[in-house]
């Protein structure tokens, strides 16, 4: 696509502020209910507070359709919420996709599908099948799992090992056996030659990010690769023993476990094996992908096979990880990134290491590195590598001290920030470790916003999704669900809507909040052009401000 392409008109707005306009995404904080499980409206927020007293606001969607998701019960996340944020548009994300693959039977005739089953077939080898096991839909859906496995059996495949990666995170916190159990009478029934071969929680093997811990990455491969570890006859053995030393355990935290048949592993991952790894999602499939595909990766695999590889998707299309997937992810041109970059804005991200990619690749379309580096600078700050519970502010000070030193190095630029703490923390289970979280965050808010004021600008403050706003689950009466005398806790993100700020300390009535049937994220981005000074294109979704 050429620059002139991406040519923006300036708009009567141009001009009217000398400084930079900043988008914070205060991940995880959500409009949520009134209730006591709500950490966002339990924590003490001064600063946001007092933004929604005094400053336009409006709240906007950010899960279901509005992020490109099935239906409207399916929750918002990370990866759709900033690619909706940074491109302007909704485009079909990875669940829809492969749904629609699905359905179409289109995921069975493309060559990512053919290359792993007429691999096993013709050696009559191993076809496995790792991923998230639970039904979020944030990563994976055990569907899709369940689909490709009753193909592989009409293929007539004649073994299948499933490596599960146990949730609790996307799901309720101890439901590992919701689908265990079911999952594996399913499999009995199927084929007796199929089965679950290991798993552990999520949180602890395999599904690492961003290169923030590879150890987790080393630790799966030893149980999925090598079949190292504790032994039990079935996956749901495996978590009821587990759960048994340590009652409490959330599902993401269980160890890993080996499932052994007559004395010995039921399937370790040998050469002319094929593996499918079923996330759709592609920042937690990066590293293990790598650890298949290439040959330099930062442990010692001990014992790399030969194998067919193959992604649910293709989870970064500039670095080809990996080559060979089985569904098409969107093709998301003409970012806010993109318009920027071709007329001259010079662009800002920070965020810590837990979403550092949310503020770069998934913000620019699912794409690596930058787009015009003269024009850009992105800040990481290494995120602490404990459980995010015993430190709530995580390194949101941190982004903030670096991102004030951007504004004031790059005072007429675009920036983008990500205050991590809302999600990464609402996800342990803990409700004082979020509201915590909550208040780091608006502490941070109260620093960011008077040099925003100083230097001229106008801050956008928004969520991507909700998390710490129902940090315990809800009865049909709208109280706190209570389980075993205690409130049972809600790790997943939330169906809730979350804030959408405009702080303008010049603000002299010049644009009013527009009259939008249904705002959602993808809205953002044209009413950041508007601020700009630009007329957004016309295929975006409308901005949320409307000049007078």
């Amino acid at each position: 696509m050429s620059k002139s392409d991406l040519t923006l008109s300036r708009n009567s707005f141009a001009g009217k502020r000398s400084g930079p306009v900043v988008v914070v995404v205060m991940d995880g904080v959500g409009l949520g209910p009134d209730y006591s499980g709500n950490a966002v409206k339990a924590a003490r927020t001064p600063v946001l507070d007092g933004l929604m007293a005094s400053c336009p606001w409006l709240s906007i969607a950010a899960h279901g359709t509005a992020v490109g998701m099935p239906s409207d019960a399916d929750m918002g996340n990370s990866e759709v919420g900033h690619n909706a944020i940074g491109a302007g548009r909704v485009f079909d994300q990875g669940a829809k996709l492969v749904q629609n693959a699905i359905d179409s039977g289109a995921m069975f005739t493309d060559i990512g599908w053919s290359a792993v089953t007429t691999n096993v077939l013709e050696k009559q080898s191993t076809l496995h099948f790792l991923g998230l096991f639970s039904d979020g839909n944030v990563h994976s859906h055990i569907e899709h799992l369940k689909a490709m496995i009753a193909k592989a059996k009409e293929l007539g495949v004649a073994k299948v090992a499933v490596h599960a990666l146990l949730d609790g995170r996307d799901v309720s916190e101890q439901s590992a056996l919701d689908y265990t159990e079911p999952f594996e009478a399913w499999l009995a029934e199927l084929d007796p030659n199929y089965g679950i071969a290991s798993g552990g929680g999520r949180q602890v093997i395999t599904m690492d990010r961003y290169d923030a811990n590879w150890p987790m990455v080393e630790l799966g491969w030893k149980t999925h690769v090598l079949g190292e570890g504790e032994r039990f006859a079935s996956a749901s053995d495996a978590v009821r023993a587990l759960r048994a030393r340590q009652p409490r355990i959330i599902d993401q935290d269980l160890p890993p476990f080996i499932v052994e048949r007559d004395g010995k592993p039921f399937a370790t991952i040998e050469d002319g094996d094929s593996v499918v790894f079923f996330n759709f999602r592609g920042d937690r499939a990066i590293e293990i992908s790598k650890a298949f595909t290439v040959d330099e990766v930062p442990f010692e695999r001990v014992r790399r096979p030969q194998v067919t590889y193959a992604g649910m998707m293709q989870y970064d299309g500039d670095e080809h990880i990996p080559e060979l997937f089985l569904v098409t992810p969107p093709a998301i041109d003409r970012t806010l990134s993109d318009h920027l970059a071709a007329n001259g804005v010079f662009q800002m991200a920070c965020s810590e290491t837990q979403k550092y990619g949310h503020v770069t690749y998934f913000w620019n379309g699912n794409k690596s590195g930058y787009i015009d580096q003269a024009q850009e600078i992105y800040v990481e700050i290494p995120s602490d590598n404990v459980p995010f519970e015993q430190r709530p502010w995580m390194k949101a000070a941190e982004v903030t001290d670096a991102t004030i030193k951007l504004l004031r190095e790059h005072p007429q630029a675009f920036c983008r920030i990500n205050l991590a703490n809302g999600d990464m923390v609402g996800h342990s289970g803990s409700f004082e470790a979020a509201r915590m979280s909550v208040e780091a965050v608006d502490l941070c808010l109260g620093r960011l916003l008077p040099v925003i004021e100083e230097l001229g600008g106008i801050a956008l403050i928004t969520a991507d999704h909700g998390n710490a706003d129902e940090m315990v689950e809800i009865d049909k009466n709208g109280q706190a669900k209570v389980e075993n005398g205690r409130p049972k806790a809600k790790t997943s993100h939330t169906l809730n809507p979350v804030p959408f700020i405009i702080y303008d300390p010049a603000f002299a009535g010049e644009y009013a909040l527009a009259p939008i049937a249904k705002p959602g994220l993808a809205n953002i981005a044209a009413t950041t052009l508007c601020l700009l000074g630009y007329a957004a294109p016309a295929d975006y979704e409308p901005s949320l401000v409307k000049l007078k």
